[in-house]
């Protein structure tokens, strides 16, 4: 009997060991969730209705060399309500119902009446607080800046966010206030795997700055809204990007080109301006049909479309002869055969029949003349020995270089070698490449040879952005790359001038020659679809001019190019010439230092030294200088408060120079101490190239001001 209770008690106690330990471990548990783990679990219960979300920072602007916006991002607000607001009394709400449904009737949304909006949010706020979209109802969406402060400023919704329920959420949209002006350089933005699209595309790490971070609110129909109007982190907001784009220079080009696809009923054409000395691109032109027959910039064929260049190849060809010390004198004549000649079983002719049994080697170039092109290349190159010469001198002038455009999309340059089995070198491989054919060119590469040839031999990288700007500092600053120091002998490269520019005296081009400056250049027209001038019908031409201008000091170089044009001639001097001409008209109109000076020679000579000229600055220094110099000079009036010395026969005046609030200043013949103070109080921006004193200004004086305008000075 004792053993059978002395059983019973030790499983009781067991038992109760048991489950003492489970209620102590149960006790432990809910300690650590109570106290230890308690953190982590409220965050974990926080996550499924709170969560940060990127916040979009606003992107930088892209901007013309001068400042003017070619895009920006422009605010937009989109407000909405939330009738379920935690910090929102029935009092409150009531109290401000009437007045609200009033204005929201009669400045958001007129087709509802004061009693509609009224009995509309009354409706709102008496919904279940489970009723999808409840705490995220739309009021207005894309209002500018100024609507939402007003909207803000409505009964309830001046509150704010918690006792108000008023929500406002801001989105950016990309505009571009000159439309189509540049439109497939600017770019745009677009999926991650796909290729960028011009400047947005290239330098959108650059324009998108950092994004931020706000906390969200899970509210009933899987919806979030913003806990705050701020973001937990602010973003950053994008950098600004300065390009080279001349915008009168890119009007004139768009303007031009736009007249002759037109014209000539083309399919599409570009046209490309860049600064001589730097390789800086003022202008770049795109235009194409689209299927509706409209005008679009719907690709970058300046850049992207690579085709036989043809007859403006003609110029490499002609400077590898130069440089081989084939060609001694251009007045000497060579057979043409009558525009007419085989090689092997192909036959090559003239684009233009003229019958001549001769030409003289300027002639030839001038004229264009495939026949004696070719007839002269393939008679010092001909083998496959000195073959191989002719390409190294092609890749001397960087002709097989890509121009390294900052935008995407470049096409890679092809030349022939003989060595290379893939390039199916034959034996008329030669005389077709040498006027433009079995080489593949973009316009831009093209351009980036004639720019070379007209600096100098120097070759310099296309460049399309001059800055990086934020709050209007400059963070980076890109300078002019020179590729190469000169892509040939200064004799191959005085001659190669002299030829492009008996093109437009005499030759092919001649019907372009300006009377007030002067142009060098070629003009190239190409077979597109139909290898080797075999007669057909149908066949697809396109036209080209490539040269600069003035040709004695060339300040920019330009390529036009028009494909497939139908009527009104297809040849390069019909329809790309003329372009180039109006382009050059309209930059020799917009830029004084395309003109010559008009105090070009000898100044006035008073007792055997020089009289100043064009010297200009405060009236009191010019007063104390010509003390200083023991010389006289004549007033109109009085010493004006700046003022500009100027020659009369022997004699020496002080004019006054009139400093106007409304137009941008002269400051020609000042130096920087003068000018910059002059220009930066009527609230311009300034840029200074070169030292001593200012030479030229641009925009020029007397230009109406426009906020602040930037004005490059140059200095001499």
């Amino acid at each position: 009997m004792l053993n059978i209770k002395n059983e019973v008690l030790i499983r009781l106690y067991a038992i109760a060991l048991v489950m003492i330990g489970i209620s102590a471990l149960i006790t432990w548990r809910l300690y650590q969730l109570a106290v230890t783990d308690a953190e982590e679990w409220r965050k974990k219960g926080d996550s499924n209705f709170l969560k940060m979300v990127e916040v979009t920072p606003d992107r930088g602007n892209i901007l013309a060399s001068d400042g003017s916006l070619l895009a920006t991002s422009l605010p937009y607000f989109d407000i909405y309500f939330d009738p379920k607001a935690e910090g929102m009394t029935d009092q409150v709400f009531y109290e401000n119902l009437d007045s609200l449904a009033w204005l929201l009737s009669t400045y958001v949304d007129q087709q509802y009446t004061p009693g509609a909006y009224r009995d509309w949010l009354e409706k709102l706020r008496k919904a279940p607080d489970t009723t999808p979209g409840i705490r995220y109802v739309p009021i207005a969406k894309r209002l500018s800046y100024t609507q939402m402060l007003e909207i803000k400023k409505f009964p309830l919704f001046r509150l704010g966010r918690n006792k108000g329920g008023l929500i406002v959420e801001q989105t950016y949209n990309r505009q571009r206030p000159f439309k189509l002006l540049a439109q497939r350089t600017i770019g745009y933005v677009r999926g991650n795997d796909i290729l960028p699209v011009g400047l947005e595309g290239s330098f959108n790490h650059v324009l998108g700055g950092e994004p931020g971070q706000r906390l969200m609110l899970r509210v009933p129909g899987d919806l979030y809204i913003p806990v705050t109007d701020l973001a937990e982190i602010e973003p950053r907001p994008g950098d600004d990007l300065v390009t080279t784009i001349d915008i009168n220079i890119q009007d004139a080009a768009e303007n031009a080109l736009l007249k002759a696809l037109k014209e000539h009923d083309a399919d599409h054409g570009c046209a490309i301006v860049m600064e001589v000395k730097t390789g800086a691109i003022r202008a770049i032109a795109n235009l194409g049909r689209t299927p509706e027959g409209n005008w679009w910039e719907t690709f970058n064929y300046a850049i992207g479309e690579r085709v036989e260049p043809g007859s403006v190849f003609k110029l490499a060809s002609f400077m590898a002869l130069l440089e081989d010390d084939h060609i001694e004198d251009f007045e000497q004549k060579i057979p043409i055969y009558g525009g007419r000649v085989k090689f092997y079983k192909d036959e090559l002719v003239d684009a233009i029949p003229h019958g001549l049994d001769s030409m003289t080697i300027r002639q030839v170039f001038a004229q264009s003349s495939n026949v004696g092109t070719a007839t002269l290349v393939q008679r010092y190159y001909g083998d496959t020995r000195r073959a191989s010469a002719f390409v190294e001198r092609l890749q001397q002038f960087g002709l097989h270089l890509p121009t390294g455009i900052e935008v995407g999309g470049e096409e890679p340059p092809y030349i022939k070698t003989p060595g290379d089995k893939k390039a199916r070198w034959s034996g008329t491989t030669l005389p077709w490449m040498s006027i433009g054919y079995e080489v593949m060119l973009t316009p831009l590469q093209t351009l980036a040879f004639y720019n070379a040839v007209a600096n100098n031999g120097r070759r310099m990288k296309p460049y399309l952005v001059e800055r990086i700007e934020r709050y209007g500092k400059p963070v980076r600053v890109f300078k002019p790359v020179m590729v190469e120091s000169r892509i040939a002998s200064r004799n191959t490269l005085e001659r190669a001038r002299e030829l492009l520019e008996e093109v437009v005296r005499s030759g092919t081009a001649r019907n372009i020659n300006p009377a007030l400056y002067s142009i060098a250049g070629k003009t190239g027209t190409t077979q597109l679809n139909y290898h080797k001038f075999r007669a057909s019908a149908g066949i697809r031409y396109q036209a080209t001019f490539c040269g600069f201008f003035p040709a004695k000091s060339p300040v920019y170089s330009c390529i036009v190019v028009i494909s497939e044009p139908k009527r009104g001639g297809y040849h390069g001097a019909e329809a790309a010439a003329p372009v180039f001409r109006e382009i050059a008209d309209k930059c020799f109109a917009l830029k004084p230092a395309l003109h010559p000076p008009i105090n070009r020679g000898e100044r006035p000579v008073l007792a055997g030294h020089q009289l100043p000229y064009a010297d200009a600055g405060l009236g009191d220094d010019l007063k104390k200088a010509l003390q200083w110099l023991d010389m006289e000079a004549y007033l109109e009036r009085q010493w004006p408060a700046y003022g500009v010395l100027t020659t009369r026969n022997d004699s020496l005046l002080v004019l006054p120079r009139p400093i106007s609030d409304r137009v941008i200043p002269n400051v020609f013949g000042m130096g920087l101490k003068d000018a910059l103070p002059i220009l930066e109080n009527s609230g311009c921006r300034v840029r200074i190239r070169g030292l001593g004193k200012v030479v030229a200004q641009s925009p020029p004086a007397g230009t109406p001001l426009n906020g602040r305008t930037l004005v490059t000075l140059t200095l001499n």
